[in-house]
């Protein structure tokens, strides 16, 4: 979990304003939901390894003391460790009041356990879009093709998407000899496929269903045929016909959640380690909740990777910083800056320091562009010497 700077926090909203804008504008509403869930939804068993990275939050008062006294457990609340979950939550005890067909954008923080490392922090913010109530084909490529646009507004114009589909996937992790219920544990291990190679993959096979399976599934993920996507994504890549070869198809693509029950996705960029972006469709999701099948589809932005590649374009700004001898001149200042905010400049006031340099240098370090003296003499804006920083 990091402090963020206010250059940093200026550059964030900066980014996340773009792709919030490119998303509104192809009907996406915005929503929030709370970053705490019941534990019992965020442990549902269809969250992957990352319902093991959730932060229990303990019972309050008597529910703790009684809990402590029976031997129960502790806590009854999570922090989210995606948006997915709670977007189907929110679903089912709103959808009475929501459209047929809810397009929705959520940006927010998450939270997992994690080991701490380079490019994965314990807090973490996502921007998701998602589009619950259309079983059709469109809706996946309107959340792609969306996403990349909004990525190509951030300078992300070499991103690419590794598509596959989970019915797919479960028909290979079931011809390498794996049972049915012993899936989604299988594919949590080949997920780890670009981290620790075939081998290692073959290894872990071995430890959780024995040789056989690992030797096949070593077999399979040696000599995949990927150069022809299958007849169950045709129709979703014809539709994004104009992407060409930033389309790809990946047998081996899992996407570590349980929920998935169709197409998957995954974006990655060239300059990234990993991927930046990804989701799928999970149908059956919300009908845990709402008692009846909801079609639902998303797919998520990785915003702290994305910062780290991303070329804004630049914005005509004026950052304007008064420096006052003392507080004498704060009243003069006050009106100064208030006549400069109304002329469209942003306006800081501060007393001036004796060694200038170093404070016009930790202005410009801030993102200021030019400041101006107000001593006596002057009455007006027309009357400062506003100069650039450098």
């Amino acid at each position: 979990m990091r402090d963020i700077l206010p250059a940093e926090k200026s550059f964030r909203e900066q980014l996340l304003a773009i792709v919030r804008a490119n998303y509104i504008s192809r009907g996406f509403q915005e929503i929030e939901t709370p970053a705490l869930e019941d534990l019992s939804k965020l442990t549902s068993g269809q969250g992957g390894d990352n319902e093991k990275l959730v932060f229990q939050v303990l019972k309050r008062g008597e529910e703790l003391e009684q809990a402590q006294a029976a031997g129960a457990s502790l806590a009854d609340l999570g922090l989210r460790f995606d948006l997915t979950v709670p977007l189907t939550r929110y679903y089912a005890s709103n959808h009475s009041k929501l459209p047929r067909v809810l397009k929705a954008l959520q940006v927010g923080p998450v939270w997992r356990a994690e080991r701490p490392q380079k490019g994965r922090y314990r807090q973490f913010l996502q921007c998701d879009i998602d589009i619950i109530g259309d079983s059709t084909m469109l809706a996946e490529a309107e959340l792609l093709s969306a996403s990349l646009s909004a990525l190509e507004a951030v300078g992300l114009e070499d991103a690419t998407i590794r598509l596959n589909h989970r019915q797919l996937l479960s028909e290979n992790i079931a011809g390498l000899g794996v049972a049915s219920e012993d899936a989604l544990k299988a594919m949590i291990i080949i997920d780890k496929l670009d981290k620790i190679g075939v081998a290692g993959v073959r290894t872990e096979l071995e430890e959780a269903f024995g040789p056989e399976v690992a030797a096949a599934g070593h077999s399979w993920l040696s000599s995949l045929d990927q150069t022809e996507f299958p007849e169950a994504l045709k129709p979703l890549v014809e539709a994004l016909s104009d992407l060409g070869p930033r389309l790809r198809y990946d047998a081996s693509l899992v996407r570590g959640m349980g929920y998935y029950t169709g197409a998957i996705f995954e974006i990655e960029h060239p300059a990234a380690t990993s991927s930046i972006g990804g989701g799928g469709r999970y149908d059956s999701m919300v009908g845990k909740w709402l008692g009846t099948e909801v079609p639902a589809v998303g797919i998520s932005l990785g915003i702290e990777r994305i910062i780290e590649l991303a070329k804004l374009p630049e914005i005509e700004t004026s950052n304007t910083v008064l420096l006052i001898e003392s507080e004498a001149h704060a009243v003069l200042a006050l009106k100064l800056q208030a006549e400069l905010i109304e002329s469209g400049s942003s306006c800081r006031i501060e007393i001036r320091q004796k060694n200038i340099k170093a404070q016009l240098s930790n202005l410009a370090t801030q993102g200021f562009d030019s400041f101006a003296s107000v001593g006596d003499g002057i009455k007006s804006v027309s009357e400062l010497d506003i100069r650039k920083l450098d």
